[in-house]
């Protein structure tokens, strides 16, 4: 029995012996054209390994470089560069019949650049379609790779995403980390990426892809569910179409695809938003309820429902926007009934709406119905707004309206109380104009009129009060006074016109004499 366990353990001692000196007898790099020749034939680009190292107990070889390079419709530089790939492989078939059987790949920080075409191809569409000539030979006593790959790694990589044309600016990922489990070109197979984005904020994707379309990579379908934090527009270049918009916007959403179109849903939560040129950031975020439809090669689509929130302010947005030239020109409206003013405050600043200084809208509702139409940078937004019972605290109109407050016995007050205020507006890049404008301040009356608003907040109306009082034109009620309010919105300056008032009014009393003393004599 003695001699017998001595046998078994000088056995097991040879055998370790030769396992631990096999990698000193193996030569990988015989196998480097065999597995430089598969990786080309099945990713339809020329692919480069580095030194290849085999590593039995590990079941892998590494190579210390990896390059695979670009479309030539696109370029020279290489789609894909990194410091290093590993391939798991089945040991047992290696070792017996030298047959390359692929359990996983990592490639290891790889600068990765996805580029498209104004035709809206891109440079990834052509991996592993056919090639138009015969394929490259393998090398001698090589086998085709297995294509069904148990796990494919991507770590500490980094994208970028940009186009052939045009001036907008990449979109860079930082540590990129992508895992493919059970991946196979014929099935689908779940995935996972989650990436930082250059600028501040971060991606999350999971889900499900495939099978790979083996005419047009980029039209492989997919379905997954999308996490987006804190991405800020400005510094990750996202605002190109609208450079004045700026903000951190997170979302939470799912989508499907095609490969042509894409059905996304979702919320969308917007903090620190400033949506003019002029204005500064909210102080109160913006949640946005959307379901949109995606041309992935047009970059057009249509927003088929979208409730903006603002707290308990409720709007809703619809329409289209589509890819023209250099710039997105949106087709849009906006319904807003009745939205309570203390929840939309917060979010005037973001637009650049200014009020006079020191003071603020409290309490009442504002309603809406807007059609924005043309390009997002330099947008044109048309219809009508009417804001009821509510007050413009720190804001007393009857003093800044003097001269009519006089004539007219007006009481004053620190606030002005303001029943209703409508008006059909136009906000464009050259400024706002207001029209048909009708503002019902209880304690003054009726004002009417039209102006405009420039870029830099300057004022230039033309109005005309009917007042009711009981002062010195307590004679004259129903008497419109024009004037005219100029300045600037922080800081508004009234001139009433009372001398034309006046004047008029004492000929028209003259005449009303002159008639009735002609008349007289006539009798």
């Amino acid at each position: 029995m003695r001699r017998i366990l001595k046998i078994a353990g000088a056995v097991v001692l040879v055998l370790l012996t030769a396992v631990l000196c096999l990698p000193f007898f193996i030569n990988v790099e015989q196998f480097k054209p065999m597995l430089e020749s598969e990786l080309s034939t099945a990713l339809n680009r020329e692919v480069k390994l580095g030194h290849l190292k085999l590593s039995l107990f590990a079941g892998q070889v590494t190579a210390d470089d990896l390059s695979v390079s670009e479309d030539q419709a696109f370029g020279k530089p290489a789609f894909i560069h990194a410091a290093s790939l590993a391939v798991g492989a089945e040991i047992w078939p290696f070792l017996m019949s030298r047959k390359l059987v692929v359990t996983y790949l990592t490639i290891d920080q790889p600068q990765i650049a996805l580029v498209q075409a104004p035709s809206g191809n891109w440079n990834f569409s052509s991996l592993g379609a056919a090639k138009p000539s015969a394929p490259a030979v393998p090398a001698p006593g090589s086998t085709p790779l297995n294509l069904e790959v148990k796990r494919v790694e991507i770590t500490n990589g980094q994208l970028k995403l940009s186009r052939t044309e045009g001036h907008w600016k990449p979109l860079m990922l930082q540590q990129v980390n992508l895992d493919l489990r059970d991946f196979s070109a014929q099935n689908a197979f779940p995935f996972s990426l989650a990436a930082k984005v250059a600028g501040g904020g971060s991606i999350r994707l999971e889900g499900q892809a495939g099978p790979i379309n083996p005419a047009d990579a980029a039209m492989t379908p997919l379905h997954a569910s999308l996490d987006v934090a804190q991405v800020d527009l400005a510094r990750s270049g996202m605002n190109d179409f609208a450079p004045d918009v700026a903000g951190l916007v997170s979302l939470q959403g799912t989508g499907s695809s095609d490969g042509r179109l894409l059905q996304l849903s979702g919320k969308l939560k917007a903090e620190k938003l400033k949506l003019a040129k002029q204005g500064t950031p909210a102080t109160r975020p913006l949640e946005f309820d959307f379901a949109v439809s995606h041309d992935l090669r047009k970059h057009s689509g249509t927003l088929q429902s979208g409730d903006i929130h603002i707290g308990g302010a409720v709007a809703h947005l619809t329409g289209t926007y589509a890819e023209q030239g250099e710039a997105m020109v949106l087709n849009m409206k906006l319904a807003g009934p009745s939205m309570p003013v203390t929840e939309l405050e917060t979010l005037l600043p973001a637009l650049a709406i200014v009020f006079p200084s020191g003071s603020r809208l409290e309490g009442g509702t504002l309603s809406v119905t807007l059609a924005m139409a043309g390009p997002a940078d330099k947008l044109v937004t048309t219809g009508s707004l009417a804001l009821d019972n509510t007050r413009l605290t720190g804001f007393d109109l009857s003093k800044r309206m003097s001269s009519i407050e006089k004539l007219a016995g007006i009481k004053g007050g620190p606030n002005t109380e303001i029943q209703t205020v409508s008006a059909a507006v136009r906000v464009a890049p050259e400024g706002t104009t207001a029209q048909d404008m009708r503002l019902v301040v209880p304690a003054l009356g009726e004002v009417t009129g039209a102006g405009t608003v420039s870029p830099a907040n300057a004022l230039d109306f033309k109005m005309s009060a009917m007042v009711h009082g009981s002062g010195l034109l307590a004679v004259a009620n129903n008497t419109p006074i024009p004037f005219t309010v100029q300045g600037t919105c922080s800081d508004p300056v009234f001139r009433p016109d009372v001398k034309a008032v006046v004047k008029e009014k004492a000929k028209s009393a003259a005449g009303d004499l002159l008639r009735g003393l002609l008349g007289g004599r006539k009798k």
